[in-house]
């Protein structure tokens, strides 16, 4: 981790848990255990969401997407932080990349890698946390409904 993300490691782990619980919301729905939130350079909550596309039936509705769409239209984005419980999709990263959002604080990257090598290599700032408590509630979700889960990655 460089310097910058461990001096803001406990603020980040405090970030992450508003994304945990949108993950533990969408999992009790019935849906995929993914969350993300979106925040202000100070911490500020702007928009949280969660994976919903099971339970909306909506394939775009994804953890990152929710908090974005939720948090509504910001002059820039640069100087935003999206936390997510998961390293984002490549639709997912396709976004931080299309509005310039400055650091993604991903919860694992080791039950989907994603697109965040491609993020790093785009000047986007990763930082990935190694939460367990992600990489496990995941990793349930994942056995216990493989096929939706595959639909969720574009899998066949």
């Amino acid at each position: 981790m460089n310097p910058s993300a461990e001096k803001n490691r406990e603020k980040y782990l405090a970030m992450l848990m508003v994304a945990v619980e949108e993950a533990r919301a969408g999992l009790a729905e019935g849906g995929i255990p993914i969350g993300a939130a979106l925040f202000d350079r100070e911490g500020r909550l702007l928009g949280k969401g969660r994976n919903r596309r099971v339970q909306e039936g909506d394939p775009s509705v994804h953890g990152e997407t929710d908090a974005f769409r939720k948090a509504g239209r910001q002059r820039t984005y640069r100087d935003k932080i999206m936390v997510t419980t998961l390293a984002p999709c490549w639709y997912c990263s396709g976004l931080v990349r299309q509005f310039g959002i400055g650091t993604v604080v991903v919860g694992e990257s080791v039950n989907f890698q994603g697109g965040i090598d491609w993020l790093r290599e785009n000047g986007i700032e990763v930082v990935d946390l190694g939460s367990e408590e992600c990489v496990r509630m995941l990793a349930k979700f994942i056995a216990d409904h493989p096929e939706v889960w595959k639909e969720d990655i574009g899998e066949d």
